[in-house]
């Protein structure tokens, strides 16, 4: 028996299973008495329509359902931003699925659901591949209208981006199946085509109560803006079917006559297994996330057995970077070392950091598979760059700029996972949210942060010892103690992977044997994108 592997395989499930929990209440939406009352309406909740779109409902992958987790308390929260968000298969295709719960505030929007929304349109916009609008929704939260309405990335982006779509080939259909109103009616109607269900679908810039109100006219919301008004009268939709699941064979229908597209030929070969069995890997990460292990286990479990050929093993030790295959795709790996190495020249190096040797090394391995068009696939679970006299002498910041560089400019796909620790700068040299990675994925007991929590603690410990001194007062030790661990206990709980995907920081958290499927999948629709762009690095500091 081997007990410390024990305790991090129930640490990391436990954590699964207590994400679990919190994902079955999400998936009930608004409540099971609202689930019941959309079913006496003869409409389908958005899960269920999701489910009859696709050709495998198990074969589906989930984007943002921690979203908005904990939030809008004051209003009742808004289970997964109101909105459900998945890749899967509909007549042999990949498309992006966006489907409004109607059981959420009547599928009113959000500021998350926004963002939600908007990340779903980039998924398609990057890969090229056809989304699909399940329309059932009353429009703004008005309550958090100015958090919503007016910036850069609030609602009106995400009109701005069905013309974007339109202009680059990129096939939107939406589907009208509930209420559709004011600025959100743009929505399927800037798509290529508009579906509308009888009876239960409406679409209007204004309900009957705002046109009396603004010109005296009254007028009922099914002649104002109906089915077969805007079938038979204003031509605004294209086809007019008679309940949901016609609506969903509709998209099928439609879908399945789309013709194919040039791929960007990124290279599958024959799927093997890996070397170590997935599940195992519970085991592997321990619980004490500041303690080493040898992350050539880590990669035994996910990449192909026997496709690794690692570049430059002996340099820059640690960070591994390497050529593989997962499930058959050609990919980079770069993944943090998290065992104390020693260099060629004697150094001992901390598992986890970043050394300039280390940058030096992944910068040239980005640029390689840029140049051999190889997507990257980044595993985080790093501390940070390397500090002191040393590091710093040794330009430690000009060599991380490097890697940074690489990272932005790199015009092959690239997936991150953070498996572990993922903090500072560190973050972004392994390609964090900010540097585009086509997907960004955690394992449940993974954290996000600028620094750890016990250096943060001591941080701002120190800090606030300083602004007492300042006033006359000074911290005795049990006011000291109590500070720290009040301190700490609020920074651990934004550092939790949970935090991270209520604000769409993370796009999904995974289970780890759900890593190899989800860069799987990843390539896959990636592989419908062509670059038209040139890998150029700019002006490097030497």
């Amino acid at each position: 028996m081997n007990l410390e592997k024990e305790i991090n395989e129930d640490a990391l499930k436990m954590a699964w299973a207590n994400l679990q929990e919190r994902i079955r209440k999400i998936k009930q939406g608004g409540g099971k008495s609202r689930l019941k009352r959309l079913s006496e309406q003869g409409k389908l909740s958005a899960r269920e329509r999701i489910n009859k779109l696709v050709d495998n409902p198990d074969d589906v992958y989930e984007v943002g359902i921690l979203a908005a987790e904990k939030m809008y308390i004051e209003y009742g929260g808004c289970p997964s931003a109101g909105v459900v968000v998945v890749i899967g298969h509909i007549s042999k295709k990949r498309c992006v699925i966006v489907a409004n719960d109607a059981t959420v505030k009547a599928g009113a929007w959000f500021p998350m659901t926004a963002k939600k929304n908007l990340r779903a349109q980039e998924i398609a916009m990057e890969n090229k591949i056809p989304i699909i609008y399940l329309v059932d929704s009353a429009g703004i939260f008005l309550p958090l209208q100015d958090q919503i309405f007016a910036d850069k990335d609030d609602f009106g982006r995400i009109f701005r981006n069905n013309a974007k779509m339109s202009s680059m080939g990129i096939v939107q259909i939406a589907a009208i199946m509930g209420s559709c109103v004011a600025g959100g009616a743009y929505l399927p109607i800037m798509s290529d085509e508009a579906i509308i269900v009888e009876k239960t679908g409406s679409i209007f810039l204004a309900g009957s109560y705002l046109v009396k109100a603004a010109i005296g006219e009254e007028v009922d919301n099914e002649f104002l803006g109906g089915a077969d008004t805007h079938s038979g009268i204003s031509g605004v939709t294209d086809y007019k079917v008679k309940n949901d699941e016609a609506a969903l064979d509709k998209i099928r229908s439609l879908i399945e006559k789309m013709g194919s597209r040039p791929l960007a030929g990124f290279k599958q070969s024959e799927i093997k297994s890996p070397k170590l069995n997935t599940k195992s890997l519970y085991g592997l990460l321990p619980k004490n996330r500041t303690q080493p292990y040898d992350t050539y286990s880590l990669l035994d479990h996910i990449v192909d057995e026997g496709s690794m050929d690692e570049y430059k093993k002996e340099y820059g030790q640690t960070l591994i970077t390497s050529y593989a295959k997962i499930e058959g795709w050609s990919v980079g790996v770069i993944v943090n070392q998290r065992k104390i190495v020693k260099s060629k020249t004697g150094e001992m190096q901390f598992g986890g950091v970043i050394y300039g040797d280390a940058a030096d090394k992944a910068t040239r391995f980005i640029a390689n598979c840029n140049q051999r068009n190889i997507p990257l696939v980044f595993l985080q679970d790093v501390t940070g760059f390397m500090v002191g006299s040393n590091a710093e002498h040794g330009g430690i910041i000009k060599d991380g700029a490097k890697m940074v560089n690489a990272v932005a400019n790199s015009i092959v796909p690239k997936f991150t996972i953070i498996v572990g620790n993922s903090f500072g700068a560190g973050n972004y040299a392994m390609c964090g949210k900010a540097y585009d990675p086509r997907f960004m994925l955690a394992w449940p007991t993974a954290k996000l942060a600028v620094m750890g929590g016990s250096q943060a603690a001591n941080v701002l410990l120190q800090i606030e010892k300083v602004t007492a001194k300042k006033s006359g007062n000074s911290l005795n030790a049990k006011k000291e103690k109590e500070l720290r661990e009040s301190i700490q206990s609020n920074y651990d709980e934004k550092t939790e992977i949970l935090h991270a995907a209520s604000q769409l920081w993370v796009d999904a958290v995974i289970k780890p044997e759900e890593t190899r499927s989800w860069i799987s999948m990843g390539i896959d629709i990636a592989n419908h994108a062509p670059s038209k762009e040139k890998f150029n690095m700019g002006i490097l500091q030497v």
